[in-house]
């Protein structure tokens, strides 16, 4: 069975804390700014915020004096007074308040959410009041504002937002808060916060030259410099040993594709939005390719395929393009051009089991490599109401995947979440949430079953009793993109990677311009034996050499002066401070061979 965990967030203390200090906030800014229209203000993971139509701009030091209203506002011990009323109610509470208004209608005539989109069921109009303020809300909230512990809130930032997320909407002014339950808790996020803004990995992307962007190539499309090239390297090399020892195929597909295709696979009607408009040549539109699962599909039906054939497992590490609204562009983990780890398995009902378990385990190897300790299954499931608008509309089969995918899982032992309404169009999915070393967490990658292409492509394969059958398929991305997973690794490590996965291995650092040649030398030995080096033969001091290097987060420093060079030796600086003067070139080449081709995690 599923382990569900032991608490959801929203049924929390902390969702209740965060939600009855998001009233409080929007109290405060009312009253200083009486003309506000206020709009939607919910908990978020670690915090809060609150949109608000403003009739002037704010600046950070504004957030000062809401904050320290807040504290006399929960000082107060107002009670937060739940009351459920008609739309017709509603509407004469909030009669100067637009954005509550549309919120009410939505409500009433559709059963749409604070965002707009529809729930399983018309909910109650409810609203919360507490001293002065009074707001159109689900909840849960605390009994009282004394129950918010004044001395472990904070304001955080301003930002801008569009109403509901629609980008045609107006642009609303967001504050951002974080509430917890004790101001040691509030010190250590704060002190998180910090760490994390230090492994930033677009900080750290900039200062090792792994990547950068260009206005003229366009946002969202990052280029990989030298650097970030050789890790990149590093994870396909990874990538295709571990997939050639588990009897995968590489294939390659075109960057484009006719539009046809696509209609084919249903992405058109599901996934429009998403992808590029068409470009037309000789009268045909062609898109570049979002994903690589209809080419996939066509390499599969290439020939007939008997049940002796499968499992076919076709891998790819292709370059897909999906627009991504600006606003929603992150550094490498939200782009518009990606390098995908991609595979499909095609099998028969009775291997499915086996297959999907082996790309689970698949992940543990990954998460074991590096050294991700605290990882999240989630079974993504459909939703009835979505049926025929985002999802295939085939209830059976959607039920009966769930279920397959359910028992293999559990069967496995595999610890595992649900969610409603996350899985992809064509079948089920298990999402793979991670965290890093400081507890940031992060969407990775995903294992889907497809239950409608495969047929809708027309494959089959030839069962041992001569029927033609169609294949069940299983998309997987073991190790994301690139970009997202370079960016994962970057701030895991803080830019401090593994031996194996450092852009440069060894750095050379003569002590005086004599050794030059000797510096040289060892660096020609060292790439002779696949170890990536390079001399720092500059002008600057010894010292400034080994603290460019240090910049440059390189895992081992080879110091040379005139005495190692008569010897053919090599005084070793280590990144994590460990040193050893005066060993053998040979034995910090066997060292250092050993720690690459293992893929340890020592140095």
């Amino acid at each position: 069975m599923s382990n569900q965990p032991e608490e959801r967030y929203e049924d929390s203390l902390l969702y209740r804390i965060r939600h009855s200090a998001a009233h409080v906030m929007a109290q405060a800014v009312l009253e200083f700014y009486p003309e506000t229209k206020y709009t939607i203000g919910p908990p978020v993971e670690n915090g809060f915020y609150y949109d608000f139509d403003l009739p002037q701009p704010l600046v950070l030091e504004d957030l000062e004096k809401i904050e320290k209203r807040m504290r006399q506002i929960i000082a107060g011990g107002h009670p937060f007074v739940k009351k459920v009323v008609s739309a017709e109610e509603a509407r004469q509470v909030f009669k100067g308040q637009p954005y509550k208004l549309e919120l009410i209608d939505g409500l009433e005539k559709g059963g749409l959410d604070e965002y707009g989109n529809p729930l399983a069921e018309k909910p109650e109009i409810s609203l919360y009041q507490s001293d002065t303020f009074t707001d159109l809300c689900r909840g849960p909230h605390l009994e009282t504002t004394r129950q918010i512990n004044p001395s472990a809130i904070k304001l955080m930032s301003i930002a801008g937002a569009y109403w509901r997320g629609d980008e045609h909407n107006k642009m609303l002014t967001r504050i951002y808060g974080t509430a917890w339950r004790t101001p040691d808790e509030l010190k250590n996020y704060l002190k998180m916060l910090e760490e994390a803004k230090a492994r930033d990995h677009r900080k750290l992307g900039k200062e090792l030259e792994i990547f950068t962007y260009d206005e003229e190539v366009g946002p969202g499309l990052p280029l990989w410099l030298p650097r970030g090239g050789v890790i990149i390297e590093e994870l396909e090399r990874l990538a295709k040993e571990m997939e050639e020892k588990a009897g995968y195929l590489r294939v390659r597909t075109p960057h484009l594709a006719k539009e046809d295709l696509f209609l084919h696979s249903g992405h058109l009607p599901y996934y429009a939005e998403s992808m590029y408009p068409p470009m037309e040549i000789e009268g045909v539109k062609y898109y570049v390719k979002p994903m690589n699962c209809p080419m996939h599909h066509k390499i599969y039906g290439s020939k007939p395929r008997s049940y002796r054939d499968l499992p076919i497992r076709l891998a790819e590490y292709g370059t897909c393009y999906r627009y991504e609204k600006s606003g929603e562009l992150f550094g490498l983990m939200r782009v518009r051009s990606m390098q995908m780890n991609d595979a499909h398995i095609y099998c028969a009902e009775e291997q499915f089991e086996q297959e999907f378990m082996a790309v689970i385990d698949l992940y543990k190897k990954y998460f074991d490599l590096f050294d991700i300790e605290k990882f999240v299954m989630r079974l993504s499931l459909h939703n009835k109401e979505g049926l025929g608008k985002k999802y295939v509309d085939n209830e059976r089969l959607w039920l009966k995947t769930e279920d397959m995918v359910r028992n293999a899982m559990t069967n496995g032992k595999v610890p595992f979440v649900e969610a409603t309404n996350e899985a992809a169009f064509y079948g089920p999915k298990v999402d793979v949430q991670i965290w890093s070393a400081i507890g940031k967490e992060f969407t990775l990658a995903t294992n889907q079953v497809d239950f409608a292409q495969p047929g809708r492509f027309n494959l089959a394969f030839m069962n041992k009793e001569g029927v033609e059958e169609t294949p069940l398929c299983i998309h997987r991305a073991p190790l994301s993109t690139h970009e997202r997973m370079i960016g994962f690794l970057l701030e895991h490590y803080a830019g401090n990677f593994p031996v194996w996965l450092s852009p440069e291995h060894v750095r050379v650092i003569p002590i005086t311009d004599p050794q030059n040649e000797y510096a040289e030398n060892i660096v020609r030995q060292l790439r002779d034996q696949g170890i990536r080096a390079g001399a720092d033969v500059g002008a600057q001091r010894m010292n400034a050499k080994i603290r460019a290097a240090q910049l440059m987060k390189v895992p081992y420093m080879l110091v040379v002066g005139e005495n190692e060079a008569q010897a053919g030796q090599v005084s070793l600086r280590v990144r994590d401070g460990s040193r050893a003067d005066n060993i053998p070139l040979a034995e910090f080449i066997a060292r250092a061979k050993d720690r690459i081709s293992t893929r340890s995690s020592k140095f």
